[in-house]
């Protein structure tokens, strides 16, 4: 009987993949500690604008590599638009987030992106949601009201940032889902630093404070960091299953407990660790849950990937994975 040829996720099974996104998430963890650094100085919207400006050539040199003719004009430009506002808004707002509240915090709501994208692809992409994940996502909305704890702490305009980037996040995964197929990488790619360059090098002059010069070191440091995060990723999705690596996102709130404790003098109280616990387990349910054929046709909550500086989401394919820069 003839040797069978083994099939993409049989070649890329083992631990490369999810290590590959360890380092990854752990590097994101450490440029989101400069952020919360800079911000003592700088307004979130001057850090992301530095930040998405340094990013840009580095961009523009992987895209000289892109073999795929075609032009920069989206097929569906009203839905990248949109993707990319939402792109540059996740990045502004968690920037913000990260210099007002405790890292731990933060990334607490930033895990709800998950279940966020779950409730948009019912209207959005014509997703079922059945009762197990709809299950999932009441437990993790419980877990945000732990964390808030609404009429007993105070809820600052940092917590409403934090979910404003997750709900934010959310979008631009379900748009990426619904257009990736058609969308060249290229577009989805560039749009984003240029709505950024636009919209916020308009708003600047109201917030802009004069950079010293190892600030601005950092500011591209952290592009740097965001852009070598992204391709790790990328790779740790070619190497192994979406639903394996997703999940090492949750990795965060490691690193948060630590960097906070070491850099910030942080440390989480019983309330953020319980509820981060409920959002973490709800996210990883949904995530196993979606990975099932028979439960999600369209997989949005595995295309989240984004971050200002990072390579984007590219278009999708039937695994629910990247053939480029996801």
């Amino acid at each position: 009987m003839p040797a069978q040829t083994p099939s993409p996720v049989s070649r890329a099974a083992g631990p490369l993949g999810p290590l590959l996104a360890l380092l990854a998430f752990g590097i994101y963890a450490t440029h989101d500690v400069i952020v919360k650094v800079l911000g003592t100085t700088y307004s979130a919207l001057q850090i992301t604008f530095f930040v998405g400006l340094f990013g840009f050539p580095l961009v523009v040199l992987m895209l000289l590599r892109d073999p795929v003719p075609g032009t920069m004009r989206a097929v569906h430009p009203w839905l990248a638009l949109t993707r990319a506002m939402a792109i540059v808004a996740s990045g502004t707002l968690g920037f913000y987030a990260f210099t007002v509240l405790p890292l731990a915090q933060v990334y607490t709501m930033l895990f709800t992106a998950p279940l966020i994208v779950t409730l948009l692809s019912v209207p959005v992409l014509g997703e079922k949601v059945g009762v197990h994940r709809g299950l999932a996502i009441v437990a993790g909305m419980i877990g945000v009201l732990v964390v808030l704890r609404p009429g007993y702490a105070p809820v600052s305009l940092g917590h409403a940032a934090a979910l404003l980037a997750a709900v934010n996040v959310a979008v631009s995964a379900v748009i990426a889902r619904k257009v990736g197929r058609v969308e060249r990488s290229a577009v989805l790619m560039v749009l984003p630093m240029l709505v950024m360059v636009v919209v916020l090098g308009a708003m600047l002059p109201f917030v802009y404070v004069p950079v010293a010069l190892p600030d601005l070191g950092l500011m591209a440091i952290v592009a740097a960091m965001s852009f070598a995060a992204g391709l790790l990723l990328l790779i740790a999705y070619r190497k192994a299953e979406a639903s394996i690596v997703a999940p090492m996102q949750y990795s965060q709130i490691l690193w948060a407990g630590f960097y906070g404790a070491v850099f910030f003098d942080e440390s989480p109280d019983a309330w953020t660790m319980a509820g981060s616990a409920l959002i973490i387990a709800s996210g990883l349910y949904i995530v196993f849950r979606e990975s099932r054929r028979d439960v999600s046709a369209t997989q949005p909550v595995l295309a989240i990937r984004a971050r200002i500086g990072a390579v984007p989401a590219g278009k999708i394919v039937e695994n629910g994975q990247s053939d480029r820069a996801d």
